[in-house]
C-alpha cells in the first residue's frame, strides 16, 4: 500500500515548517497485519467470558483480556500471581481454577499503576506482596483497597522461592515509571516487564504513557540482555518471543532516529521564529503547537516510509503503526529536548548564532 503523501494548505491559518504541521502525517490506515489476531481472540470462549489463558513452560501461565495481560505460576506450594490488571479481574482466579486447585500465596506486583494490578484485592487479605520499595512507597501515599500495600519491599534485587520455583526480581532504575520491575523465570526462561514493549504491536500511545523516556529505552536494552524464551509484556494480544521483542526495540530505534533527525532539523530558534513570525506573535501558543507538530509529523513520516529489516515497512509488521506513531514521535522528541544533552544554548548580543530550542 503507497504512502499517502503529507497534504499541505496555503491557506494563512495553515503555520509549519516545510508543510509538516497540522495534517496528519501517515497514510490511510490499513488493517492490522493478519497475525495479529490470534485464534482465541474470535473464539466463542473468550468473546463469552473475556479472558484466555495458556502455559507457556512448567507451571508459568500466562493470561490476557486482550488488552491487558498477566501471569501465574504454579508452584508445589501454592500460586504467583503476577499483578492484577481490572480488566481481568476475577478472571485471574477462573484462569487458576482452570490450571489448578491450589491457593494463591504471593502476589508480585510489576509497578503501583491501577491498570495493572487495581483489581489485586480479589487474591484475598492472606497472601504475601512482594514490590520494589517505591511501589510501595506510592501505595502507602495514594492509598487505594483495591490495591493492598507490600508486605514485602525490596531495592536492587530479591530472589523469590516458592515450592521448588524461583523468580528473579530486579530493579533497574526509573522507566515506564519509578517502581516498575523485571521478573525472570530462568528454569521456565520467561520474562515479564510490563509497559515497555508490547510483542505484535507497536504498542498504546506516548510511549505506553512513560515518565522516563531515557529510560524506557535503556529497559528495552537491558530486556534483550536477559536469556528467555517467552515474554509478558502486560499489554495486548500476544506473549512474545526474543525475535518478538527484537523487533519492537528495532522500531522504536527507528522511531528515535526519525525523532533526532526532527529535532535537529526544526528545533532551532530561527525555524521556531519563522512559525511565530506566521502565526503572528499574539498567538504564540498557535504557533508553538504547530512547531511542534511539524517535528511529530516530520518525524512520523520517516518512520512510517523506512524500509526495515525485514524489507517491510512498519505497518506491515507491528500493529498500530499508522495511528500510533505520530503519539510516540511527540514523545521521544520532547524526550530528546528535555532529557538529553543539548549542543548549545543562546550567547549574549544581538542576532546570536542560531541554537537548538
Amino acid at each position: 500500500m503507497p504512502q499517502k503523501p503529507i497534504v499541505a494548505t496555503d491557506e494563512r491559518a495553515f503555520f509549519a515548517i516545510d508543510h509538516y504541521g497540522f495534517p496528519r502525517a501517515g497514510q490511510d490506515d490499513p488493517s492490522d497485519p493478519a497475525t495479529y489476531y490470534p485464534p482465541y481472540f474470535r473464539s466463542e470462549r473468550f468473546q463469552r467470558l473475556g479472558y484466555h489463558v495458556q502455559q507457556l513452560r512448567g507451571g508459568f501461565h500466562w493470561v490476557t483480556s486482550g488488552g491487558y495481560d498477566a501471569a501465574f505460576v504454579v508452584t508445589d506450594d501454592g500460586v504467583v500471581a503476577i499483578d492484577a490488571p481490572p480488566t481481568i479481574g476475577e478472571n485471574m482466579l477462573a484462569a487458576i481454577a482452570d490450571v489448578t486447585d491450589e491457593p494463591v500465596t504471593h502476589v508480585v506486583y510489576s509497578h503501583w499503576h491501577a491498570d495493572h494490578i487495581g483489581a489485586a484485592a480479589v487474591y484475598g487479605a492472606d497472601v504475601e506482596i512482594i514490590a520494589h520499595r517505591i511501589t510501595g512507597e506510592l501505595l502507602e501515599r495514594f492509598p487505594d483497597p483495591l490495591r493492598p500495600p507490600p508486605t514485602t519491599v525490596f531495592d536492587d534485587d530479591l530472589t523469590l522461592v516458592v515450592g521448588g520455583v524461583t523468580l528473579e526480581l530486579s530493579y533497574k532504575g526509573e522507566n515506564h515509571c519509578p517502581g516498575n520491575i523485571f521478573i525472570h523465570a530462568p528454569a521456565e526462561k520467561v520474562l515479564t516487564a510490563v509497559d515497555i514493549v508490547s510483542p505484535g504491536s507497536v504498542t498504546f500511545m506516548h510511549c505506553d504513557a512513560s515518565q522516563n523516556i531515557m529510560g524506557w529505552y535503556q529497559a528495552q536494552a537491558q530486556i534483550l540482555e536477559y536469556d528467555f524464551d517467552y515474554f509478558v509484556g502486560g499489554h495486548h494480544m500476544h506473549f512474545g518471543t526474543y525475535d518478538d521483542v527484537r523487533t519492537c526495540v528495532e522500531y522504536f530505534a527507528d522511531v528515535l532516529d526519525g525523532a533526532t533527525a526532527a529535532v535537529e532539523r526544526f528545533s532551532r530558534s530561527d525555524a521556531l521564529l519563522t512559525v511565530l513570525d506566521g502565526a503572528g506573535w499574539d498567538r504564540v501558543f498557535v504557533g508553538t503547537e504547530n512547531w511542534i507538530n511539524s517535528m511529530a509529523n516530520h518525524a512520523t513520516k520517516y518512520v512510517l516510509e523506512k524500509e526495515t529489516s525485514t524489507g517491510q515497512l512498519w505497518w506491515e509488521r507491528l500493529a498500530g503503526a499508522t495511528s500510533q506513531t505520530e503519539y510516540h514521535a511527540y514523545t521521544v522528541l520532547e524526550s530528546i529536548r528535555l532529557e538529553r544533552p543539548r549542543p548549545d544554548y543562546r550567547l549574549r548580543g544581538a542576532n546570536p548564532p542560531v541554537f537548538l530550542t
